[in-house]
């Protein structure tokens, strides 16, 4: 499984909502300025994450975006899922039926692929906004910017 730049960049522009609202909606603009993103780019993402109910939009001064639930209600696999649909190692687990597969091929996919996939499923379930928001502001105090004049 591979994340598309539109599954990081989503999941990025939602942490940086977490950690830059303060209770008051984010301007696009201001999000692609600080995570060196594209606005354009980040348009889109955001009009999937809005479709997903993830985020909600204000037009007009004052706008811009807001999380639509608690950031520690939202998980990682809620965001990665809305934007990069079902999150599978092996495509094809979905597609193909136990009683066409080879014993090999059973093996593998019970042994390895769906054990992988319930892994990385639990995983991103657990993590919320909050956790990762909390993880960069811990970051953030380690090792702030020095300004060098």
């Amino acid at each position: 499984m591979k994340l598309s730049t539109k599954g990081r960049y989503g999941l990025r522009a939602m942490v940086d909502i977490t950690i830059n609202s303060h209770g008051e909606h984010v301007a696009l603009s201001s999000v692609a300025e600080r995570q060196g993103l594209s606005v354009q780019y980040l348009e889109q993402v955001f009009s999937t994450l809005r479709k997903a109910g993830l985020i909600k939009s204000i037009k007009g001064a004052g706008g811009g975006y807001t999380l639509t639930d608690d950031p520690a209600m939202i998980t990682v696999g809620a965001v990665l899922r809305a934007m990069e649909g079902d999150i599978s190692i092996v495509n094809s687990l979905s597609k193909s039926k136990p009683e066409e597969m080879n014993n090999i091929e059973k093996c593998i996919r019970s042994s390895l692929w769906e054990r992988i996939d319930e892994s990385i499923n639990t995983i991103v379930d657990e993590v919320t906004l909050k956790d990762l928001a909390d993880d960069t502001r811990k970051l953030t105090t380690q090792n702030p910017i020095m300004f060098h004049i």
